[in-house]
């Protein structure tokens, strides 16, 4: 897949259940976007303008979870129309936000909801998309960042598997030298088991890291759900912090299974 090698590589931006936020990601970049454009060809991303969402292509990004029965589906052609299928932020590689639907009665939700809820295509569970398909790379976070989509864009049109980012959100601050908001000021920081990506931005600013870039390397979220229960958190309140982005998979979530728990919790 190398520039040198013939045609350009060929590009598909698709969107499941999500807020948009990732493909964003692709949009900011700016000049940088313009720059890629000449060397790959984007043959589907709607939200940028070219939409054929069946074509054959060399590398599919998917944003978002698979929430309803139409998307179920078309993850499946997605599949198989890429050579490669790299899913993007959150919702794409842990069932985001819309999962913690996973925790309750879904259906029951949408009847609470909605006068006739038979005629809205919404399935009980969202998944992540590697739920459902073969995934061959990811890339965390909400949303994620172009930094990481351009690294990963690079990497893959020279035949090179793109490179994790699997430090801990602690390891960025101390490379920043940000003061330590869980030590110092006593904040139910979820650095020490995040994994890094978005260049510590939360506690760059003096507020905790509600762990969007998902579940670090040899995370140990019990050691820190104690140390959140040392503060004065309780325990629904310590596996709200590990549940709320995602809940779905990983060691946050299930670290929040057990702090829900009622026989023992974090003990």
């Amino acid at each position: 897949m190398a520039p040198a090698d013939g045609p350009k590589p060929r590009i598909a931006v698709h969107k499941f259940s999500s807020c948009d936020g990732c493909q964003l990601a692709f949009l900011d970049l700016g000049e940088d976007l313009l720059r890629l454009h000449e060397l790959v060809e984007f043959v589907h991303f709607a939200e940028a303008g070219p939409v054929n969402p069946d074509a054959e292509v060399d590398i599919a990004f998917v944003e978002g979870s698979v929430s309803s029965a139409e998307e179920a589906e078309r993850i499946q052609r997605v599949r198989a129309n890429a050579g490669i299928l790299v899913t993007i932020g959150a919702c794409a590689t842990s069932g985001g936000i819309q999962a913690l639907r996973n925790l309750h009665d879904g259906e029951q939700w949408l009847a609470n909801v909605y006068p006739s809820p038979e005629f809205v295509d919404s399935l009980a569970h969202s998944t992540g998309i590697a739920e459902n398909v073969h995934v061959d790379y990811e890339l965390w976070g909400c949303p994620v960042n172009g930094r990481q989509v351009l690294a990963a864009v690079r990497a893959l049109m020279w035949g090179v598997p793109p490179v994790p980012e699997a430090d801990k959100v602690c390891m960025e601050c101390k490379r920043d030298g940000n003061v330590c908001v869980l030590v110092s000021l006593g904040q139910p920081c979820l650095g020490p088991v995040t994994r890094t990506g978005c260049g510590a931005l939360c506690p760059a600013f003096g507020r905790d890291c509600y762990g969007c870039y998902g579940p670090a390397e040899n995370a140990n979220p019990d050691a820190l759900g104690r140390r959140f229960e040392g503060l004065g958190l309780l325990r629904e309140d310590v596996a709200r912090r590990f549940r709320f982005i995602h809940s779905n998979r990983g060691a946050m979530g299930k670290a929040g299974q057990r702090w829900s728990d009622q026989e023992g919790g974090g003990a």
